[in-house]
């Protein structure tokens, strides 16, 4: 479907929602908020429709969304405004209450300590409650996507560097390469004794204030399930582990995940024998997403971007030693 006809649809969608609710005072304006082969989103006052990745699973998503909009997870998740997906042209879509997010341009005030709470929180919600809710058992919920992700990112760097013509973009793919064989994601993705309700792609973007400025809430169940938790955790370590992430700031979201009782590492003493490898894997995809970026946009690497791909040659020299 293209592009020309998924906002319209998307349009029509938030605008049915948002005046649902009774409360639309914005009609006539719509604002088109991501259009992205992954995902597409459309705001109409206090409602967002939302269009989901060509080939999402169907009942996975079913499951995901009946997740979100859960009693145990109230005041974790935003919840949905319609309980059931639609489907237009192939694609699935959903609606949402509208929450306003981070403010990109004041990092300084990026509300680490309630990531940090609400991820302990989610992780700690039992997932056999869940389940049993739903008339299964605990595998009966779907699998959180992040190891999968990283496989993703990184076949989409292999298609940009074999593309292009820069001799660094090839180096830069090989030094990802090189980490990624170092990395034992089969095993991870594999049911394992640490188990819990993750997020699946956690960052600052899937964080949004709730229905009329309430408090904070975690958005985007498309990688929902169940998994290591540690993998929750795994972005922000990377990008201390990389420098792009100060130490304090680090301490400041590592501290309060531990004092809301998280799970996905000790209570106290060395967290990184649970994190190494999932803050591994999210340096390979970070960096595999800077690679193909800028072989696709022909540019070079930013000091972000940079950062990551110089982390996987660490890792890669860790592993060869």
């Amino acid at each position: 479907m293209t592009a020309d006809a998924l906002v319209p649809a998307l349009t029509r969608l938030a605008r049915a929602a948002a005046h649902s609710t009774g409360a639309c005072r914005a009609c006539g304006v719509e604002s088109v908020l991501a259009d992205r082969p992954d995902a597409a989103v459309v705001r109409h006052g206090a409602a967002v429709a939302k269009a989901h990745a060509d080939g999402t699973d169907p009942a996975a998503h079913r499951a995901r969304l009946a997740l979100a909009a859960h009693p145990l997870l109230a005041g974790i998740l935003l919840p949905p405004l319609l309980p059931s997906a639609g489907d237009v042209h192939g694609r699935l879509v959903t609606a949402w209450p509208y929450g306003a997010p981070v403010d990109p341009h004041d990092p300084g005030a990026a509300p680490w300590e309630h990531v940090a709470d609400l991820l302990a929180r989610l992780h700690s919600v039992p997932a056999g409650d869940l389940a049993d809710d739903r008339g299964g058992e605990p595998g009966a919920l779907p699998r959180m996507r992040a190891p999968v992700k990283v496989a993703l990112a990184v076949e989409r760097m292999r298609a940009a560097a074999h593309a292009a013509p820069a001799p660094a973009a090839r180096a830069a793919a090989t030094a990802v390469e090189q980490a990624l064989r170092a990395l034992p994601l089969a095993a991870a993705a594999a049911p394992g004794p640490h188990d819990a309700l993750c997020h699946g792609d956690l960052h600052l973007g899937q964080l949004v204030r709730g229905p009329g400025g309430s408090g904070w809430l975690l958005i985007d169940i498309d990688d929902l399930g169940t998994g290591d938790p540690a993998w929750d955790l795994a972005r922000p370590a990377a990008w201390f582990a990389a420098g792009l992430l100060p130490p304090e700031v680090w301490a400041r979201f590592l501290g309060a995940y531990r004092a809301a009782g998280g799970p996905a590492v000790p209570a106290d003493g060395d967290p990184w024998d649970r994190l190494d490898v999932p803050a591994r894997a999210l340096t390979v995809q970070t960096a595999a997403l800077a690679v193909a970026k800028t072989a696709e946009e022909g540019r070079e690497a930013d000091e972000a971007e940079e950062l990551m791909i110089q982390a996987c040659t660490r890792i890669a020299a860790l592993a060869a030693g």
